[in-house]
C-alpha cells in the first residue's frame, strides 16, 4: 500500500518533467519551428501597413470597472421592490405552523422595503399616498413589536395590506417601472 501511494505520487512528478524536458530542447534558429517559416519582424511591420515601429497587434481595452452602487444605504427603487412584495408566496398560512412565521415576517419586511422606496421615489410620497397610508396603518396596528405572535394575531391585517397594495400597484404600472 506505501509502495503504490508513493508511486502514484511519482508518476506526475516525471511525467512532468519529461514535458519540462522536451520544451527545453526545442532551439531553433528559423523561429518557432522548422515547419513554420522565419519572419524578421520589421518585414512582417511593413506588411502589415504599420508606422513608427507600432506594435503588430492592438493594445487590448483595459478591463472593464466593476460599478458600485454609490451609496449602498439608500433605499431601492419601487419597482424592486415591488417585486419583492409580489414574490412573497400567494398563499396563507397556519398560525402556530412554522412556515407562518418565516411567511409573515417576509410580508412585513417587504412592505416596510416599499414603504422606505415609496418615500424616497423622486415623484415624491404624495404620488403613491394611498399605499403608504395602508402600510402606516398596519404599522400602527402592529406597534413596534414585530414578534411572530404579534404578527400572527395580525395576519388578516398583514395580508390585506399586502394584497391591497398589490392590487393599486397593478393598476397603476407607471408608478413603479
Amino acid at each position: 500500500m506505501v509502495i503504490r501511494t508513493g508511486l502514484r505520487a511519482a508518476i506526475p512528478a516525471v511525467v512532468l518533467g519529461l514535458f519540462l524536458a522536451g520544451c527545453g530542447a526545442a532551439t531553433t534558429t528559423d523561429g518557432p519551428g522548422g515547419d513554420v517559416p522565419y519572419v524578421e519582424p520589421s518585414a512582417a511591420v511593413a506588411a502589415r501597413g504599420a508606422k513608427d515601429g507600432a506594435p503588430l497587434m492592438p493594445t487590448p481595452s483595459p478591463t472593464p470597472t466593476l460599478i458600485i452602487q454609490e451609496d449602498p444605504n439608500t433605499p431601492e427603487l419601487v419597482r424592486d421592490a415591488f417585486a419583492g412584495l409580489q414574490a412573497t408566496p400567494g398563499g396563507t398560512c397556519t398560525p402556530g405552523a412554522g412556515d407562518c412565521a418565516c411567511f409573515l415576517g417576509r410580508v412585513h419586511e417587504e412592505l416596510d422595503g416599499l414603504d422606505e422606496a415609496m418615500k424616497a421615489d423622486r415623484k415624491g410620497p404624495d404620488h403613491v399616498e394611498e399605499p403608504l397610508a395602508w402600510i402606516g396603518a398596519l404599522r400602527t396596528t402592529l406597534g413596534a413589536d414585530i414578534s411572530t405572535p404579534n404578527l400572527e394575531k395580525h395576519r388578516t391585517a398583514l395580508i390585506g395590506t399586502r394584497d391591497r397594495v398589490d392590487t393599486w400597484m397593478q393598476d397603476h404600472p407607471d408608478d413603479y417601472r
